[in-house]
């Protein structure tokens, strides 16, 4: 296999009572960003250049978690986090604690092309967008009615939503009113629905991109940091390899998921799928987490372990697929 191969997510963990019109909504986006992607790739961009413009495209629509659409602080505020990662000499960018930035991805590309480091946050990294002078909106631009009315639910609830897309209207239907024995960081949490966006990409020449970006979690403390921004947690790319993850952020830090499926490809000399499987089963402990991943060979895989994952695929021999369960 060769070529080149491009694969998006939209949140692993997903209310199996989710609406139909719901799904259909968020297939559509896949799709679209699929598109996207494709027509940049024959167009001959760059790995690196395509993540940043399919996670761009996700944070603008308000469906899935991430830009527009963010999931709420305890404060009904927006702090957004974001990374990107070049394989061919693994160099990144990563944002915590965004507010009025209108793309983090690109804040996150722009920290990695424009800066001496690595990772900025909060109002390091908000001085660092106007320096750069890319868009800024006020934070309410990021906040939703429907999400309004989630961080309304998890208070009342006295928990945080994780992951957190549920529709307020028809909540009898849905599992947020049952019981639930998930737990993060030993603590137990009623809520599971998708977060969380991502990309990643071979291009034709064989070099392998990722990028991801989210809200985090709906009532999450002010300050909390999840995967997303992560190097080797959330995102990784490398020679082998680029990967993007998605669910619990905390059982995902802990596992250093994205690094993990790179380092059992080097070291067991698993495939790609192999690698993801092995990753899933043997690295999230208790936790609840998905993944996307390409090789630089121009393999796509996926793989997770909760109920569902928003995800698409697609790759130069004409293999295209979007789904959400298994």
């Amino acid at each position: 296999m060769g070529g080149w191969a491009i694969a998006v997510h939209g949140g692993a963990g997903v209310d199996p009572n989710l609406p139909l019109e719901r799904q259909e909504e968020a297939k559509q986006l896949l799709t679209r960003c699929l598109n996207l992607g494709i027509s940049a790739l024959r167009s001959n961009l760059s790995a690196i250049d395509v993540v940043e413009l399919v996670v761009r495209e996700l944070e603008t629509d308000p469906i899935f978690n991430s830009g527009c659409g963010s999931a709420l602080t305890e404060k009904g505020t927006v702090e957004m986090e974001a990374s990107i990662m070049d394989g061919q000499k693994r160099r990144c960018g990563a944002v915590s604690g965004v507010t009025t930035v209108k793309n983090p991805i690109s804040l996150a590309r722009l920290v990695m092309d424009k800066s001496p480091h690595s990772y900025l946050a909060f109002s390091g990294a908000e001085e660092f967008a106007r320096q750069q002078g890319v868009e800024v909106v006020d934070n309410e631009y990021f906040i939703t009615k429907e999400n309004v009315g989630m961080l309304k639910l998890a208070k009342e609830a006295k928990t945080i939503l994780f992951d957190y897309r549920i529709p307020v209207v028809g909540l009898d239907k849905c599992s947020a009113n049952v019981d639930s024995p998930l737990v993060m960081n030993g603590l137990p949490i009623s809520v599971y629905a998708p977060e969380t966006v991502g990309c990643v990409v071979v291009d034709g020449e064989g070099r392998c991109a990722a990028a991801t970006s989210t809200g985090g979690l709906m009532n999450k403390m002010m300050g909390r940091i999840g995967d997303s921004p992560l190097i080797g947690a959330g995102t990784y790319a490398c020679e082998l390899c680029g990967v993007s993850c998605t669910g619990e952020g905390e059982a995902i830090i802990r596992g250093t998921l994205a690094r993990e499926v790179a380092a059992v490809m080097e070291y067991k000399g698993l495939g790609l799928q192999e690698a993801v499987d092995f990753v899933i089963k043997e690295r999230l402990d208790e936790g609840y987490a998905g993944l996307i991943a390409v090789s630089k060979t121009g393999e796509v895989a996926y793989g997770f372990n909760t109920t569902g994952m928003f995800r698409g695929c697609a790759t130069e021999d004409g293999f295209m697929e979007v789904g959400i369960w298994e």
